[in-house]
């Protein structure tokens, strides 16, 4: 059964929007920019109780982005300096062209910010603290893809503006988006044939906990967890944000920025300043990077650390919504450049790319950053499914999730096959239609198959490309480090797609997402399933509830803990409330933080299992199985264990 195809047939949303009814503060009054503005506040109330009316299903999400692009143009008229120039561009004459109902949104939203932060900040830490729970382990935190800052340490003529500005993740991304398109574009974008710095441009991550705790001013990523370890005891001197660059693939974090020597240097020398094992707090794409480094760490000729290097070193490894096979939704964002709901944490910046650049351009700047492709989904179909069956089809669903990518009827114009496509098959058809430097990146770097016995997976203890995918190489020796998987559940997460040619000779792309259809579990062409809203529960749960069971991939028999928290949204807060699944706003989960402290301070072991979806179901369907009984450790000679 197809689905039918229906234009402009959204619902309004049952739920109410809120606007505050805080003015924004006086400007000085000299501005004559900030005159213009008073004179316009009774036109802008109006407009927004007016919009509030009319507020749609994801009128939420929408107000945010708007509104943040916003807030840098009122940055401009409360700053002491009123007029702001780039190049020949003046920011303050931006306010003429800006609906007046915007700047009230972002005002009421930076207020609605400061009452969160007011009323929730350092609560969890405290409460913990009067239990008795103080600072333990030291504690290094690895963000996720996009949530560190990126500065420019270029000195070439095009860069010089931007010296030690963040070209990502701040208002200077945004002004730089809106006003120098192009050098913004070439800046992110990393040398196709090398993957590393174009000539004459230098980006580097942000350090310290500025790096990650806020993605802009008012938007923040971990900074409720920074809040919450400070108050059991926590400092710089017992914590640490491990911050990346996440546009380079994963073996060129080494090459370049010595990053995962870095992180072994560090962790050394906290172990043996304080005399006990750290524990790595990883988010997302994060997990991934840990996953990686175990094996870095571990292997000659790189980290040269030994078997017994992560054993000595790490007591606990927090995978927080781990996408550790891959998330879905990145496919079409580096197939056809697709940007609607493919990242739920930079929304921002997903509204700069959308506004200001074409869908080419932003599936170009996309395949440039082949770290974002380390999230392409591995398992093939053995985890994902064929054309007919996947492991988390619903009952009575008459389109299976295996059908990853669907071709509309009468749209084979360009040469791509008619029929559907699975995700092994979708991954395939990416690297074909793709140019080759996009090709030799993806190939060299990362794997998305399956090692289905211990053979395989000791074969692939000595390729690169096989250490980040957990379904081919296995955990590290080291009996004692636990593992806690942390994530969110119960919100609609990308799984399927319906596409359609694109017969523009002017496009070099040859498909894109057809918008049109809807029903059937289609919205606007995405099929929805179970997740975070980022990360599907396949990829979140599998390995921590089924696939780390297993011994070929977890030989030394490291305890895994899962706990899943349900996505039980606060409708009047923008990011969800303290008790949210969303896949970045759980960083700011009352309950997440709490189970973080716990760990951090020796106390993880009370922690309890709490699986309240049908993961183990799932995963029970998944194509993969247990077929080595031999004894792991006799077989591999581990020194220093036994069977």
């Amino acid at each position: 059964m197809s689905p039918k195809k229906r234009r402009g047939n959204k619902n309004p949303s049952s739920e109410p929007t809120t606007a505050a009814a805080t003015p924004p503060p006086p400007p000085p009054e000299d501005s004559s920019s900030s005159k213009k503005l008073q004179k316009t506040l009774p036109v802008i109330v109006e407009k927004v109780e007016h919009t509030a009316k009319r507020a749609k299903k994801r009128s939420y999400t929408l107000v945010f982005i708007i509104g943040g692009l916003v807030g840098l143009f009122l940055a401009v008229f409360f700053a002491k300096s009123q007029d702001i120039v780039i190049g020949d561009f003046q920011l303050g004459s931006l306010v003429d062209v800006i609906p007046a109902g915007i700047l009230k949104e972002a005002t009421d939203i930076s207020q609605r910010e400061k009452d969160v932060v007011s009323a929730d900040a350092f609560r969890v830490g405290l409460a913990l603290k009067s239990e008795g729970l103080e600072a333990n382990h030291p504690v290094i935190m690895v963000p996720g893809v996009i949530s560190t800052g990126l500065e420019s340490w270029g000195t070439g003529e095009k860069s010089r503006p931007y010296f030690r500005k963040r070209l990502w993740g701040s208002w200077s991304m945004l002004r730089a988006m809106v006003t120098d398109r192009a050098t913004w574009k070439q800046h992110v974008m990393l040398d196709k044939d090398t993957g590393l710095d174009p000539p004459g441009i230098k980006l580097r991550a942000a350090q310290g906990f500025d790096a990650t705790d806020f993605f802009v001013t008012g938007y923040w990523i971990w900074n409720k967890i920074v809040e919450n370890l400070a108050s059991i005891g926590y400092d710089p001197t017992t914590a640490y944000t491990a911050s990346y660059d996440w546009r380079l693939a994963y073996p060129d974090l080494e090459k370049r920025d010595k990053y995962f020597s870095r992180l072994k240097t560090y962790i050394e020398t906290s172990n043996k300043l304080s005399g006990k094992k750290a524990v790595l707090v990883a988010h997302s794409m994060g997990s991934q990077v840990v996953h990686y480094f175990f094996k870095w760490v571990e292997a000659e000729g790189h980290g040269n650390g030994g078997n017994r290097w992560v054993e000595d070193n790490i007591d606990s490894f927090i995978n927080i919504s781990g996408c550790m096979l891959g998330a879905v939704k990145g496919v079409p964002a580096v197939l056809s450049g697709e940007m609607k709901d493919t990242a739920q944490l930079n929304r921002l910046a997903v509204f700069g790319l959308e506004k200001f650049f074409s869908r080419e351009d932003r599936a170009e700047i996309l395949r440039a950053m082949p770290g974002i492709s380390s999230m392409l989904p591995k398992g093939g179909d053995a985890v994902w499914g064929n054309l007919t069956w996947a492991p988390d089809d619903k009952p009575g669903q008459n389109v299976s999730y295996g059908s990853f990518i669907k071709f509309t009827e009468g749209n084979s114009t360009r040469g791509h096959p008619r029929q559907n496509l699975t995700v092994a098959g979708g991954l395939e058809y990416l690297l074909k239609n793709s140019d080759p430097w996009f090709r030799k990146q993806v190939l060299r770097s990362y794997s998305h198959g399956v090692a289905h016995t211990k053979k395989e997976v000791e074969a692939n203890e000595k390729i690169q490309s096989k250490w980040v995918n957990p379904l081919e190489s296995r955990l590290p020796y080291a009996p004692s480090m636990k593992i806690y998987c942390f994530y969110g559940i119960g919100k609609e997460t990308e799984r399927s797609y319906y596409y359609q040619d694109i017969t523009s000779p002017m496009s070099s792309l040859n498909i894109s997402i057809d918008t049109s259809v809807n029903g059937d579990g289609s919205d606007r062409g995405v099929v929805v399933g179970e997740g975070d809203g980022t990360v599907s529960l396949l990829s979140a749960g599998y390995m921590c509830t089924k696939g780390w069971k297993m011994k070929r991939y977890n030989p030394a028999g490291i305890s895994i803990k899962t706990y899943e928290m349900p996505h039980q949204p606060d409708m009047f807060d923008i990011r969800g409330g303290p008790n949210t699944g969303d896949h970045v706003d759980i960083l700011g989960r009352q309950k997440l933080n709490e189970l973080i402290l716990r760990v951090a301070a020796g106390h993880g072991d009370a922690i309890p299992e709490n699986i309240e979806s049908n993961i183990r179901e799932i995963s029970e369907k998944v194509k993969i199985h247990d077929g080595d009984g031999d004894d792991f450790f006799a077989s591999w000679g581990v020194p220093g264990f036994s069977g």
